[in-house]
């Protein structure tokens, strides 16, 4: 079956760094366009980046654009997110996912990604001070 791993998230001040990462199991990752979602305390889930299979594509949500960013190595099959110049708006649950379908253009993310996809069981990130 699908397996998403991701890293132990973590604590830190606003403008700091944290990096995550997702270890993925159980199907043939590079023909899968990855995602990062992340859902705050009450609030439904919001996706933050994606990448296609090939790694040479990349999207991005307007609250994290210049602040993130996501890679991918298909010969280790991991998935990883940069994240910098981090604010309290970040704090959330992340998840690691897998699209149901290539995603192609920012605006099927939610559709393929979020509500179609496979998610992990995700990691912690505060942000505060």
């Amino acid at each position: 079956e699908v397996q998403l791993v991701e890293s132990v998230g973590g604590a830190v001040q606003p403008g700091g760094s944290l990096r995550l990462s997702c270890l993925a199991a159980g199907f043939d990752f590079t023909k899968y366009d990855m995602s990062w979602i992340r859902q705050a305390p009450g609030k439904g889930p919001e996706w933050v980046s994606a990448i296609n299979s090939g790694g040479d594509k990349t999207y991005y949500a307007d609250s994290v654009k210049g602040r993130f960013s996501i890679a991918r190595d298909n010969v280790r099959e991991r998935l990883t997110l940069e994240m910098v110049s981090m604010v309290p708006e970040d704090t959330a649950l992340y998840y690691c996912a897998r699209c149901n379908s290539p995603v192609g253009a920012s605006t099927t993310v939610q559709a393929t990604c979020v509500l179609r996809g496979d998610w992990g069981r995700g990691t912690q990130v505060t942000v505060s001070s």
